[in-house]
């Protein structure tokens, strides 16, 4: 009879905690890095607004902060975060803020500034081009107040509309680092993704300047919930990432999270010391026994080459940690803000 009332004491316990989820009073922070989307952002706030009035109709306890970073764009992106949010109406919803880079930082300087600025209980990274659907976040909130998760993120099932090339490269990207580093990153990832506050906390507290947020994601640990989702394309303007920008950005990734590269490049310098041995001596036995030590000129000269050029690319496997490392002593910023502000309500 006693452990019957325990258990049941258990049960109304959990009840109640999931009970006060929903009633308390928390914010939602959406963050949004932006470069050069002048042609998205009326659509993207329009969405936005929709998915906020939708959330409030099931919790009118949550209340909205949207974080906008403008980070360093050319085109009207700037005036254009001043006067999307009053006429899609998201202004009266949301406390809306902005950050202007002085430059183009980055996505990742991005995400961390409007992380850094974030004061929610619950906080999400999305893009403006609608690739991230803000229709979801309801879904996602639904999720995360289970109280089973800390952070819910988006994984696209499929990679239709991607160049094959392109696709190919990504899943052999996540395959390799999957198997040589610590950090879980799921192939199909995006950087939409709601978290707690406990992780985000946990993110920012990795002061790093070369920053692979998709690895430091999945290297805070930290319960996630996958929701898979069918890919989406732009509504409108082009990518700014190009082919060779996301391979610059898939050696940082590896760099920052791997010491492999290094291992493999003394694990080559070592097997290539004992061919090397093993020649000196067939070299000397023929020398000895035929007299002929002037022969092979030409195998000679391609063991140099290829040897030399295995010795430049372990030169340049080290050079890259070492950048890292110069990078991370010199303490730059990780981005400077030139313009702040909040949007009025119209």
């Amino acid at each position: 009879m006693l452990e019957r009332e325990k258990a049941g004491n258990v049960t109304d316990t959990k009840i109640e905690k999931a009970s006060n989820i929903q009633t308390e009073k928390k914010r939602l922070s959406v963050v949004v890095p932006c470069y050069n989307e002048a042609a998205t952002l009326d659509a993207f706030c329009a969405a936005l607004t929709a998915s906020f009035q939708g959330i409030s109709k099931k919790y009118p306890h949550i209340s909205f902060e949207v974080v906008f970073i403008n980070d360093g764009s050319t085109d009207a992106t700037l005036d254009l975060i001043k006067t999307a949010p009053q006429t899609s109406g998201l202004s009266v919803l949301a406390q809306v803020r902005y950050f202007s880079f002085s430059r183009n930082f980055g996505k990742e300087a991005g995400m961390y500034a409007g992380l850094t600025a974030a004061t929610g209980d619950y906080v999400t990274t999305m893009d403006a081009d609608l690739q991230d659907p803000p229709a979801l976040l309801r879904e996602m909130l639904s999720i995360l107040f289970s109280g089973q998760y800390d952070s819910v993120a988006m994984r696209r099932v499929s990679r239709k509309g991607e160049p094959p090339i392109r696709s190919f490269f990504a899943r052999a990207f996540y395959k390799l680092i999957n198997r040589i580093s610590d950090a879980d990153i799921v192939d199909g990832a995006r950087d939409f993704r709601l978290m707690s506050r406990q992780m985000v906390d946990a993110v920012l507290s990795l002061q790093e300047r070369n920053r692979f947020t998709k690895g430091i994601f999945g290297w805070v640990g930290f319960k996630t919930y996958w929701l898979e989702y069918e890919h989406t394309d732009r509504i409108a303007g082009e990518t700014s990432f190009s082919f060779w920008s996301l391979f610059k950005y898939a050696i940082e990734g590896i760099v920052s999270f791997s010491s492999t590269p290094l291992a493999i490049s003394s694990a080559v310098g070592i097997f290539l010391s004992f061919i090397a041995v093993i020649f000196m001596i067939v070299l000397l036995v023929r020398a000895a026994i035929f007299g002929d030590a002037v022969a092979g000129w030409p195998s000679l000269m391609c063991t140099v080459l290829f040897v030399g050029g295995l010795q430049l690319l372990g030169i340049g496997v080290l050079g890259a940690y070492q950048a890292r490392t110069y990078t991370e002593t010199k303490k730059r910023p990780i981005y400077i803000v030139k313009e702040e502000g909040e949007i009025e309500q119209s």
